[in-house]
């Protein structure tokens, strides 16, 4: 006899929950029908009652005896008369009086006339008590409605402790490794992570034991919440979800209950895995007060620590969890034994984001001359997210254009949609435009002959975003390390455009703020963070203290008053001499800074080629 496979209780609830849902509705649809015929029917009988005229009993005998009347029909106290010229007439009896002992004793003869009687006592009754009970159970019903909807669709007011999580299964639309790409690294320890649950026996023979935990680390966008999808998609087991935010509550101990019953859940269909995306929403570092707070989310967090590794470790259950603020997670969630692997999902290198352009780019038709190379070169510090709506906006731009191909014009225009914002054009006077073109073409001239920036890829005066005109130099390669020299010519770019506009125009505007505020926000990093200045390796920044119960937390270093007003000296000393640079390099290229600013008003735009025949081929060190 075939073993039969018996229905899980999860399965069994849902079936339950969906008759219960089903056959309130049906109730509720049939109460309401019901009570539509009753009040139609009362209302056809009044429409009757007012349309057939009435006429008294002693007419109705007298017609009846002179023949007129073909039939009469009794109804309780209504006696209906038929008459041979198809004409009908309405005679009401008194309650207890009989009709057909009126006619005998008025020398009627009743076999020369169909008497017809109906008994409507019992049903009438029946229909008055619907019509008063209808009513009732629909204001209850609507109530009932009211009150579940307001509670957020949860089963009853004892369901506030069951975790609000989602389960994947095989026919669910399946991501897998092969639709991730640029965070090999993550997707390799992942990939050891689903074998481990797909095949523990080989492991167990040299004693290793399944990670408990896999966090996984980097800034937004780059794939973490995907890779989650990926390993439900390939584990083949039970994969649940839910998201950090989902365990709190207003009612105390409701996010631990959550917790206990999320895990309970998983261990009844273990191997399973847990996913947990925004992690940092209950896994915060715990308070190091003298007086700790015991709120909601510390009570939650230390279940989850329960949990992962308590007196009843969780066997063959991996919990894979997801946060853009890893540092700011407690020292204990992340210690091996909860979370054996911190894995980085950072922002994809070049080989990276050409692999992701790749997978995003199945379906949509391009041009033969698009270079995929050269499009993930100019790519430089996107991340997954902004590579998916890359490709989108440019099929975007190419359909709105009546085109039935993708160019690489298409992907320029998107790639800086993307990061810029779109078009505005906005009426400008004639002397905005000129000194906005000369803004741009400063930035761009210095850029172009200091030695360790990178080369101008496209100057603009179209307003996008808040921003009047722009400036694109996206790095040529990754980088891993900054140096000083390339940082101080970075802010010498900034100082370029003000510097143009008082060479030329012998005033200042207030359209530099931007570039001096993150000119500012680089000099103080290089003074406080990287040691970049006259006050030697030293950081005067936050640091990480690490307490004796070895938690840690992020302090302000006790700095005095003096040595505060020598870090704002060598700040203002780094983006001063910048912009003194800057100064004397316009000087010296104001050729180049005229014919570049007298292109861009002619033509809006430049691009590296046009840039290039102006000012000639970037020069390189030796």
């Amino acid at each position: 006899m075939a073993n039969k496979k018996s229905p899980k209780s999860s399965d069994i609830k849902k079936i339950a929950e969906f008759k219960f849902n089903l056959d309130a509705k049906t109730i509720f649809i049939f109460l309401f029908v019901a009570l539509f015929f009753i009040f139609a029917f009362r209302s056809l009988s009044q429409t009757a009652k007012q349309v057939v005229p009435e006429k008294s009993i002693t007419t109705v005998v007298k017609e009846i005896k002179s023949g007129k009347i073909n039939k009469v029909e009794i109804i309780d106290n209504k006696i209906l008369v038929h008459y041979k010229d198809n004409k009908l007439a309405l005679a009401y009896k008194e309650t207890g009086d009989s009709f057909l002992k009126t006619l005998k004793d008025s020398d009627v003869n009743l076999e020369k006339i169909n008497v017809v009687v109906k008994d409507t006592q019992g049903s009438a009754g029946l229909i008055n008590f619907l019509g008063n009970l209808i009513p009732t159970i629909l204001m209850i019903a609507f109530f009932i409605f009211l009150f579940r909807q307001a509670r957020g669709a949860q089963e009853s007011v004892f369901s506030f402790g069951q975790a609000r999580v989602k389960k994947f299964s095989k026919d669910n639309p399946k991501v897998t490794f092969n639709d991730v790409a640029g965070v090999d690294e993550a997707k390799k320890e992942l990939e050891e992570v689903v074998d481990f649950l797909k095949h523990p026996e080989k492991y167990k023979k040299l004693g290793a034991r399944t990670p408990k935990g896999v966090i996984l680390i980097g800034p937004s966008g780059c794939g973490k919440t995907l890779l989650a999808k990926a390993v439900a998609g390939e584990a083949g087991v039970p994969f649940y979800s839910i998201a950090g935010s989902e365990f709190m509550e207003m009612l105390v101990g409701i996010g631990a209950a959550r917790v206990r019953d999320l895990f309970a859940t998983a261990k009844k269909s273990a191997p399973s895995i847990i996913f947990i995306d925004e992690v940092d929403a209950i896994g915060r570092a715990r308070s190091i007060g003298v007086m700790p707070s015991h709120d909601e989310r510390e009570q939650t967090l230390n279940q989850i620590l329960v949990e992962m590794d308590g007196f009843t470790p969780t066997e063959q259950v991996v919990v894979v969890a997801a946060t853009n603020r890893g540092d700011l997670l407690d020292t204990a969630l992340l210690r091996p034994g909860r979370f054996d692997r911190r894995i980085i999902v950072d922002y994809p290198d070049l080989q990276g984001r050409k692999a992701i352009i790749q997978i995003h780019a199945r379906g949509k038709p391009f041009d033969a001359d698009v270079d995929w190379d050269k499009v993930a070169k100019r790519t430089v510090g996107f991340s997954g997210a902004d590579l998916e709506n890359m490709l989108n906006e440019g099929a975007i731009d190419a359909a709105r254009q009546g085109k039935t191909r993708i160019s690489i014009a298409d992907l320029e225009e998107a790639a800086t949609k993307v990061k810029l914002g779109p078009e505005k054009k906005r009426l400008q006077s004639e002397f905005d435009k000129k000194l906005t073109a000369y803004h741009e073409a400063g930035h761009a001239v210095i850029s172009h002959f200091l030695l360790h920036t990178d080369p101008v890829h496209r100057i603009s005066i179209v307003s996008r975003g808040m921003a009047l005109g722009f400036t694109l130099t996206p790095p040529v390669a990754d980088k891993l390390h900054e140096t000083k020299t390339h940082l101080m010519e970075k802010i010498t770019v900034m100082m370029g455009g003000r510097a143009a506009e008082e060479c030329v125009f012998g005033e200042i505007t207030t359209g530099a703020a931007n570039d001096f505020d993150q000119a500012t926000q680089i000099a103080k990093a290089m003074v406080i963070e990287y040691g970049m200045s006259d006050l030697g390796p030293i950081n005067f920044g936050p640091t990480l203290d690490i307490t004796e119960f070895g938690k840690g937390y992020w302090t302000d270093n006790k700095i005095s008053q003096e040595m505060l007003a020598k870090i704002d000296a060598e700040v203002k000393k780094l983006v001063t001499s910048s912009y003194e640079r800057a100064f004397e390099l316009i000087k010296e290229k104001k050729k180049y800074l005229d014919k570049v600013a007298q292109e861009l008003i002619a033509k809006e735009s430049l691009d590296q080629d046009e840039f290039e025949a102006i000012v000639g081929k970037k020069p390189k060190l030796n």
